[in-house]
């Protein structure tokens, strides 16, 4: 079992973009000292409740100043609104600059994004696929010069520079298409925050069947939202504020700005976006959250209890990513967060691990 940290970089008010991309830099900091194994970031533009984090490789590259061991990874890489070319070109440099500890994910992106990028939505089904097709073209090319032909893009004889390395990716999201390529191409899956696994339960199954019809190790890491404290009662209080705002940036783009339309999200295949389910899961009781296994919030012995009900009902679940500050939480609680869960929940399953191999 590995161990992680994700997060969207969402930027409330009181703060200083200034001061909250320092505070991550000292939380990247402070995880790789901590022995984390990753530190994902989503890419995301133009509403700061929600994130913050136009560009992940640039925070990587200079968190990779700072840091010797932990991996970076972005959650995920919104193919459309890339020329894919560019985007082989960066994440090549960025496996350089990182020491070759950079990997990433790839995704069509959140459906409010188009309406603000300028982009039709009737255009984003086939320029995801068509960048995805020469992305990984122009990623196993081996810098060797290839060309493409397609609807959108026409290349003529390029070279990717610099040369680019191997790299582990993922996707993620609620179609059946985005787990059939992953377990195709053997890719791993991320497990959004907020969701349950039963809401998933199809897909993942779907995934697992894949993978093991050609011939690939499942890979599925599940992300939530987390908060510890060795007594419960001051967990669920200096938490309360930070979650409830973790679900409200989520469901921001809905509920403080005007909606794009809802026959052109739907007919785009966005439809999540129409159904109503962000604003309502914002509306949900603080209670209802923490005892519906919406978020984690209570003592290391809590979380541990719910990292081994996730562990008995998915097959194949190789990571657990927790955020540590959203929603507004202070710096001081995401380091305090980030140290409990590394001193008091980590080893209780790399101990597991361990006795496992020794029996086997």
């Amino acid at each position: 079992m590995k161990f992680s940290i994700y997060s969207e970089l969402q930027w409330w008010p009181g703060k200083e973009p200034s001061q909250v991309y320092a505070e991550v830099l000292e939380q990247i900091e402070n995880a790789d000292r901590l022995g984390y194994d990753t530190y994902s970031a989503i890419e995301h533009f133009f509403f700061p409740k929600f994130s913050s984090s136009p560009d992940p490789i640039a925070l990587f590259a200079a968190a990779a100043q700072r840091t010797s061991r932990i991996g970076f990874r972005t959650l995920v890489h919104v193919l459309p609104y890339h020329n894919p070319m560019v985007l082989a070109s960066r994440i090549a440099f960025a496996g350089i600059l990182t020491g070759g500890r950079y990997e990433f994910g790839v995704g069509r992106g959140h459906g409010w994004i188009p309406w603000r990028a300028g982009l039709p939505y009737s255009e984003m089904v086939e320029r995801y696929d068509e960048s995805l097709e020469i992305l990984f073209a122009a990623l196993e090319s081996g810098g060797e010069p290839f060309s493409y032909s397609g609807k959108y893009y026409d290349v003529h004889d390029a070279r990717v520079v610099p040369p680019p390395g191997r790299f582990r990716v993922f996707t993620g999201g609620t179609s059946d298409k985005t787990y059939v390529l992953a377990g195709t191409k053997g890719w791993g899956v991320v497990v959004p925050p907020l969701l349950p696994y039963e809401a998933l339960r199809e897909q993942l199954d779907l995934y697992r069947a894949t993978c093991a019809e050609h011939g690939n190790e499942p890979d599925i890491v599940w992300i939530h939202a987390c908060y510890l404290d060795e007594d419960r009662d001051t967990a669920l209080r200096e938490a309360e504020q930070g979650i409830k705002g973790f679900l409200a940036g989520n469901a921001s783009p809905l509920v403080e700005h005007e909606k794009p339309p809802a026959d052109e999200l739907n007919a785009a295949g966005y439809g999540f976006y129409t159904a109503g389910i962000l604003e309502q899961l914002a509306e949900t009781p603080y209670d209802e959250m923490v005892g519906g296994d919406i978020v984690w919030v209570g003592t290391p012995e809590d979380v541990i209890e719910r990292i081994e009900a996730v562990r008995e009902v998915c097959a194949g679940l190789t990571e657990i990513a927790i955020t540590v500050n959203p929603g507004g939480f202070e710096h001081w609680q995401a380091i305090k967060n980030q140290e409990l869960f590394a001193r008091r929940v980590m080893p209780h399953f790399k101990t597991a691990a361990a006795k496992e191999a020794a029996a086997a």
